[in-house]
């Protein structure tokens, strides 16, 4: 005997209000599964690659400012490593330590009469280069020899300051004078020998 054959014109009105509930329920899950899933999904995964290129920014950002910051300090180190070296050069530089006495003699307006090097005298850190000096002027020009030598860029001192033979000239009188005029050199520490002072 056969089943007889379900007719949905049949059904009540509560059944067929069920049966299209139903219907809508499978079809808005399906749809929930297969597409709102699926961008829900993509979202989730554009949010993390959103936070990882932000994290990314932020550490390119800090380096930056890092390089910059060590640029600048770098730069720093630089200009002071010029000046040290102006005041005291890593060699001797006797030709421009001579331009340096002419400059000032010239300033000064004295006489540079003779001018001799002597042999270096080596300190732990430093050399100096002394320089044997003979001129005339009047006081006040020897004395503003001296000083323009003080103003160098480098470091000079005039020291063993000798003035003779006064003598009138004009209204002035002009002296015979000799000093020591000493420039430095730095000097570039040695490595102690491998094994020294091991037992």
């Amino acid at each position: 005997m056969e089943a007889p054959a379900l007719s949905l014109a049949k059904l009540p009105l509560a059944g067929k209000i069920g049966i299209a509930a139903g219907l809508s329920a499978v079809v808005l899950f399906a749809y929930w599964f297969v597409f709102y899933s699926d961008v829900a999904s993509k979202i989730e995964g554009a949010k993390r690659q959103k936070k990882a290129l932000h994290d990314d920014l932020v550490r390119q950002e800090q380096a930056e400012a890092s390089y910059f910051e060590d640029r600048g300090d770098l730069a720093l180190h630089e200009q002071r490593a010029r000046e040290l070296n102006k005041a005291l050069p890593p060699d001797s530089e006797e030709d421009a330590f001579l331009s340096s006495v002419q400059q000032a003699s010239n300033t000064a307006g004295i006489d540079l009469m003779s001018y001799a090097p002597t042999d270096e005298v080596a300190q732990s850190f430093y050399s100096k280069i002394p320089m044997r000096l003979e001129l005339t002027g009047k006081f006040h020009q020897i004395a503003k020899f001296a000083y323009e030598l003080g103003k160098m860029d480098r470091i000079i001192n005039v020291e063993n300051i000798e003035l003779t033979e006064p003598r009138l000239v004009g209204d002035e009188i002009v002296m015979h004078g000799r000093c020591l005029a000493t420039a430095f050199h730095a000097v570039a520490s040695k490595a102690s020998p491998r094994g020294e002072g091991s037992k």
